[in-house]
């Protein structure tokens, strides 16, 4: 997505619900259908003191994953919003266990995939290589533990970069910001007095 595309995108996502961002429903409930990437068969590692979730190795995978989803352009991206920390954190919840699972699961298996396509990880390959990599799950058939693992990367990443900066990601509100949801004040999550929300809604479907 590049300028005007990705404005609109994520305009539709922060203001229409698509993608059932900013509501957090991502992050309740992972769909029964889906199965989950067979395990990596790597023993376990031992976290850096500078993480929650991941691993010094998995978080660079991780962080390149979501860049590769909201790239920077002329607008901040992923990694400008933060978006990286918003995972790690969000992985933490105890309801969010066989997500997070699911998650480190498909990580791993992300840049193994890199490995055997390129000869190298994830979080070391090109720009166009980490997209052809990423294809390969994006493609794949709907209830593999590839399709499920894509999933969840787009809607934590999209959930980071739309979210409430106090869970860790939309730092500086910049995707408020790149929305025009400048409605939202330094200390509190809620809209001004008087704010319509339906009004609000109902100009934006109808290309107000």
């Amino acid at each position: 997505m590049r300028g005007r595309s990705r404005r609109v995108f994520l305009h539709h996502l922060a203001f229409l619900g698509g993608g059932a961002v900013l509501l957090g429903s991502g992050c309740k409930q992972k769909k029964k259908e889906a199965a989950p990437p067979k395990p990596s068969g790597l023993k376990p590692k031992g976290l850096t003191t500078s993480h929650r979730t991941f691993t010094s190795e998995e978080y660079l995978v991780m962080s390149a994953a979501c860049e590769r989803i909201l790239p920077k352009d002329e607008d901040p991206g992923a990694l400008e919003a933060n978006v990286p920390e918003y995972v790690d954190r969000m992985l933490q919840s105890p309801s969010l266990k066989q997500m997070k699972e699911d998650f480190l699961s498909g990580t791993a298996a992300l840049d193994r995939r890199c490995q055997r396509m390129f000869k190298v990880g994830f979080a070391d390959a090109s720009a166009e290589q980490k997209d052809q990599a990423l294809a390969v799950f994006k493609e794949s058939a709907p209830g593999t533990g590839e399709a499920h693992y894509y999933e969840l990367l787009v809607v934590l990443t999209l959930e980071g970069f739309l979210g409430d900066p106090s869970y860790g990601g939309n730092k500086d509100q910049v995707g408020w910001k790149l929305v025009g949801f400048d409605l939202i004040g330094k200390h509190a999550a809620e809209p001004p007095p008087g704010y319509d929300g339906d009004r609000h809604l109902h100009s934006h479907l109808s290309g107000g």
